[in-house]
């Protein structure tokens, strides 16, 4: 099946959209071209052969717990200051867990259209579920090759009643134990930068949680899409976890033994482990210190490809603004004071453009 059939963008978006095919129900059509409303601008695609591989060994965050501990949580903060990325192993997530999220990720994508249909935007039976395409079609130039679903936290008795079936009950095991990891990490990163820290501190800035699936189908010409387009993440501390397919790429903030500033490096899948990043709040939170990179992800041909994202954020009364010790070390603030849910507005509102959203709360001198 020809693209042509599908370069009309009302008649691609009723199929993909409005009938809950997905994309995945494009490329189970047989499809052998890219549509139209999904190729990239060629300044947007991503070039395999242009890019390194990060070689940085994964950080064990078992030896937080022994005699290594300050050497590990510098290597923590090393990676925040720079590239605002880094995996962990011995984190404390069940690796029986992660293989069980990624068959439940492609359980849930492998249904008929109908059942993944209800939980569209605007008739999901709860505010807590979302499944679509894209970040933004209406607000987007071209549209990322990717069908997902978003599962906000708010207690365990609601995961357990709205979240799909098919994945409830080890999404919700996997916000719990990734939110126990993130609340160490935290600790240390907040520690680093002088702030008085106390468990009500933290359950403020990661009190709002978020766990999304995405699905990237096979793509007939990986060359002319992206799966996620350019962005940084609007809240603290994102985990990920990668299938073994890879396609993450991260832009260097700070020059670093790997790559230099201003080039991307593709993170590797590795065994067993997680991804950390830093997200729009800790930079802000931290004047800057800590960076919240750009990333994006590249589609494939070979096969289809899952990833899950915890997202932790501040809750959306609070108001993030630059740590008072960060602005007297530093001279000045850098991000004016925002309140988190309109953060969270502005970010959902704009389609991805690299780190444009922290344009928000920077002061423009």
């Amino acid at each position: 099946m020809a693209s042509s059939n599908f370069d009309d963008t009302s008649r691609l978006f009723n199929f993909v959209v409005q009938d809950g095919n997905g994309i995945k129900g494009l490329v189970d059509l047989g499809l052998t071209e890219v549509p139209k409303p999904y190729i990239q601008p060629p300044q947007e695609r991503i070039d395999e052969s242009s890019h390194h591989l990060q070689h940085q060994p994964p950080i064990d965050l078992s030896l937080l717990d022994g005699p290594d501990r300050d050497r590990v949580a510098q290597q923590i903060v090393s990676a925040a200051e720079t590239l605002g990325f880094f995996q962990v192993v011995n984190h404390g997530v069940p690796l029986e867990l992660l293989e069980s999220l990624k068959e439940s990720a492609h359980a849930f994508f492998g249904q008929p259209p109908e059942k993944k249909a209800v939980y569209r935007k605007d008739v999901s039976p709860s505010p807590l579920v979302t499944y679509g395409t894209s970040f933004v079609p209406e607000k987007e130039k071209a549209l990322e090759w990717k069908d997902y679903v978003s599962m906000k936290y708010t207690n365990d008795t609601d995961a357990l009643q709205y979240w799909p079936n098919e994945c409830r009950k080890v999404a919700l095991e996997y916000v719990k134990t990734s939110t126990n990891m993130v609340r160490k990490l935290m600790e240390i990163l907040m520690g680093h930068l002088g702030a008085k820290l106390d468990d009500s501190m933290i359950d403020t800035l990661i009190g709002s949680k978020m766990v999304n699936m995405n699905f990237y189908p096979s793509c007939p010409n990986p060359k002319l899409t992206v799966g996620v387009g350019r962005h940084s993440d609007m809240g603290t501390l994102t985990v990920l976890l990668q299938d073994g397919i890879g396609g993450l790429y991260v832009k260097v903030e700070e020059d670093v033994d790997f790559a230099t500033k201003g080039e991307w490096v593709e993170i590797p899948p590795l065994p067993g482990a997680l991804v950390i990043n830093v997200g729009d709040t800790l930079q802000i939170l931290s004047n800057g210190k800590y960076k919240s990179a750009e990333h994006r992800v590249r589609t494939t041909s070979a096969s289809s490809r899952v990833s899950i994202p915890v997202f932790t954020m501040p809750k959306l009364t609070v108001k993030i603004a630059p740590l008072p010790e960060m602005i007297e070390k530093h001279g000045m603030a850098r991000y004016r004071e925002v309140v988190f849910a309109d953060y969270m507005r502005n970010f959902f509102g704009n389609a991805h453009e690299g780190k444009k959203s922290l344009d928000f709360a920077v002061i423009k001198v």
